[in-house]
């Protein structure tokens, strides 16, 4: 603990200074998560009638060493005793640190408390028990031994009913425990549990016995590719297109964490070091991240721009830039002016239609491509708008004559969305990053364990996904615990708890602040004073990476190495912590940021997720507004119906403007079709 009034460091039992003498105040606020946790209860049958024949003194002696026992395996196994109820235990595991197999080590040390207790339990004393995983609000810092609650939440009730529900000398467990354990624990199916004050019937499992050792896992059995195949793919395709002249479009598709962005980096990298001009966009998860937002920060890296450059330096840019590649001032001057609505710069003009638009995107990049080989990278397209998705093969179909490549990468269910992807297209080519093979995982367990002992585990557990591998490695890599996580939630919970505390906390406030994340944006939301030493070493743990460039200027960007990562650390912060950094994230943008379509969609996801409603809707209204001029009108209508939902039922005249606005904007969008159509267009 820190003294507030001499900085002098104590001891975590001192309770004054022992510097200065004076008292050390600690934050009287508890600190709380969000955290997946599985609770187990142990109850014994008949013990309260039976107890109150019995002298106080004789029911303390009965429940003493039941309680002891308990106690000590569910400790044993990594748990932590939150309370004993009379007669009833219940304990935690999960929390205040995850180990990755939470819920198996629950019902392990319920298997050994049920072989076990009537050993301890004299006079034919039974138990049930139960077993429940869910979701859970945690006091991080609450003290268990001296009365305090720490887990709060459904999952709690959930277990105490189907304790209740269980055979004596029997473990029930719930539906989500059984999910994450049936490979290791072999249950027999149960009744439905009729509960108390629950709508449904609770889906029940007994537990048998365990299959495994513990830390042992069955083998997995996978499909098999590898990636030199892909690899040599894309490195004859853009052969194809440096000598040919042909641009062409490559789509490479993959679940998460399968490995499609370090295929695409591996390519991309060697095409870089041998003179290519690389460009980097990515499409959020956000709708107002722009329409057009991945193209955007590609067309700023052409301007040599930054999202933190004022609209009139970016306006200056992007005139300057067109004028040197395109050598007609009247057409240069039309082209920057329609990049600027693109930009969302608020000089820009509006497009006669969308086509007038796209044109001039596509005549910007094709001038930038002849003076230097481009590949033009869409990550993420899976989030892309319609927009951009129609540009993107419009550029493919109608440039010619120059080294120009096109790479999207997108999860497989884009083309549910987007069937005929790539169909009119000649230059056309798609693969599918699959698992890898068994000696390729295998290789790659080695090369991140050091173990090849270890390895084995951790390739059959990982069923060839990269992800899987690299974050099984880490953990087993950072942990004293040799037990190998069965759930990627798990395990990535399990990699947060082992960090120091320091680093821990930076990485959930980087969290909020999205995906990609900047260190003056951290400075806003942490009182650490050694972010970059934290940053660098969060990066040398490979849970966040410097990319190359950055929106904005002189400042660092980074990003989480996996969106799950990201989603598993926001995901444990309570919602009124959330809300409270959101609104400190999203003053930061405006401080900061220009007026582009990206910063303005960024005001209004933290205003909106901060529950600033007034302030959301400015920024969702400008956004929509900017969507318009750019010809994205099926975009714009979105997000005035957006900012519509959130004006309250007494504000008639802003709901009478935004519907006023919306419907334009969707009269507009209804239309979007015949404008696009050039046989529409009267002569």
């Amino acid at each position: 603990m820190r003294c507030a009034a001499c900085d002098q460091d104590n001891p975590a039992i001192a309770r004054f200074c022992l510097a200065c003498g004076l008292p050390l105040v600690t934050d009287a606020v508890p600190r709380e998560e969000r955290r997946v946790v599985t609770i187990i209860f142990v109850d014994l049958v008949g013990f309260t009638e039976r107890a109150e024949s019995l002298d106080p003194e004789d029911v303390r002696a009965l429940l003493t060493p039941y309680h002891e026992f308990v106690r000590r395996e569910i400790e044993s196994f990594g748990g932590v005793v939150e309370k004993f109820i009379g007669d009833a235990v219940m304990g935690v595991f999960g929390a205040p640190l995850a180990h990755g197999d939470d819920a198996e080590r629950a019902v392990r040390a319920a298997l050994v408390v049920r072989d076990n207790a009537r050993r301890v339990t004299e006079s034919g004393l039974q138990i049930r028990l139960a077993v429940n995983t869910g979701e859970a609000v945690v006091t991080v810092d609450a003290r268990p031994a001296l009365g305090e609650s720490m887990v709060a939440g459904d999952v709690v009730n959930t277990a105490s009913r189907l304790q209740s529900g269980a055979p004596i000398n029997g473990i029930v467990v719930g539906e989500q425990t059984y999910r994450e354990t049936r490979n290791v624990i072999a249950y027999s199916p149960s009744d439905p549990i009729i509960a108390k004050g629950k709508h449904e019937p609770l889906r029940a499992w007994i537990a048998l016995e365990a299959l495994t050792e513990a830390g042992v896992r069955q083998p997995i059995d996978g499909s098999i590719v590898g990636r030199q195949a892909e690899l040599s793919l894309l490195g004859a395709l853009w052969s194809r297109v440096l000598a040919e002249q042909i641009p062409y479009l490559v789509s490479i598709f993959g679940p998460a964490g399968v490995g499609k962005t370090t295929l695409a980096g591996s390519f991309l990298a060697e095409q870089e070091h041998d003179g290519a001009r690389v460009l980097r966009g990515r499409s959020l998860p956000y709708r107002e991240s722009g329409a057009y937002g991945a193209l955007a920060t590609q067309l700023m890296r052409l301007c040599d721009s930054y999202e933190s450059d004022p609209p009139d330096v970016l306006d200056r840019k992007v005139r300057e830039r067109t004028g040197a590649l395109i050598p007609t001032r009247d057409e240069a001057a039309a082209v920057a002016r329609h990049l600027g609505a693109i930009l969302g710069i608020d000089s820009g003009a509006a497009a006669t239609d969308r086509e007038t638009l796209f044109t001039s995107a596509r005549r910007f990049i094709e001038a930038a491509a002849r003076e230097q080989p481009t590949i033009l990278v869409f990550e993420d397209i899976h989030w892309a708008d319609p927009n951009l998705l129609d540009l993107i093969e419009m550029l493919a179909t109608r440039s010619h004559g120059l080294p120009l490549l096109l790479v999207t990468l997108a999860r497989p269910e884009f083309l549910d969305a987007r069937p005929a992807w790539g169909g009119r297209l000649a230059n056309y080519a798609s693969l599918t990053v699959g698992p890898l093979g068994e000696e390729d995982a295998r290789r790659l367990a080695v090369l991140r364990l050091g173990d090849e002992e270890r390895a084995a585990e951790v390739t059959q557990i990982a069923e060839g996904n990269p992800l899987f591998i690299e974050q099984l490695a880490a953990t087993i890599g950072e942990t004293s615990s040799g037990a190998l996580p069965t759930s990627i939630r798990a395990l990535v919970s399990a990699r947060l708890d082992a960090l120091p505390p320091r680093d821990r906390a930076l990485l959930l406030d980087a969290a909020v602040i999205g995906k990609v994340f900047w260190p003056d944006a951290l400075e806003a939301l942490t009182a650490e004073h050694d972010l970059d030493a934290v940053l660098d070493e969060l990066e040398r743990r490979d849970l966040i990476r410097r990319e190359p460039d950055s929106i904005l200027e002189d400042q660092d960007q980074y990003a989480f190495t996996h969106v799950m990562i990201r989603d598993v650390a926001y995901e444990m912060l309570p919602r009124s912590d959330r809300a409270r950094r959101h609104a400190i994230v999203a003053a930061f943008f405006e401080r900061s940021t220009g007026t582009s379509a990206q910063a303005i969609g960024a005001m209004a996801r933290h205003w909106l997720s901060a529950g600033d409603h007034p302030r959301a809707i400015e920024q969702l209204t400008r956004a929509a507004a900017q969507a318009e001029r750019g010809w994205a009108k099926d975009h714009a209508a979105l997000l005035y119906r957006e900012a519509l939902a959130l004006v309250p039922e007494d504000d008639t005249e802003r709901r009478r403007s935004l519907r006023r606005s919306l419907a334009i904007a969707s009269t507009a969008s209804f239309h979007l079709d015949d404008v696009r159509s050039p046989e529409s267009r009267p002569d």
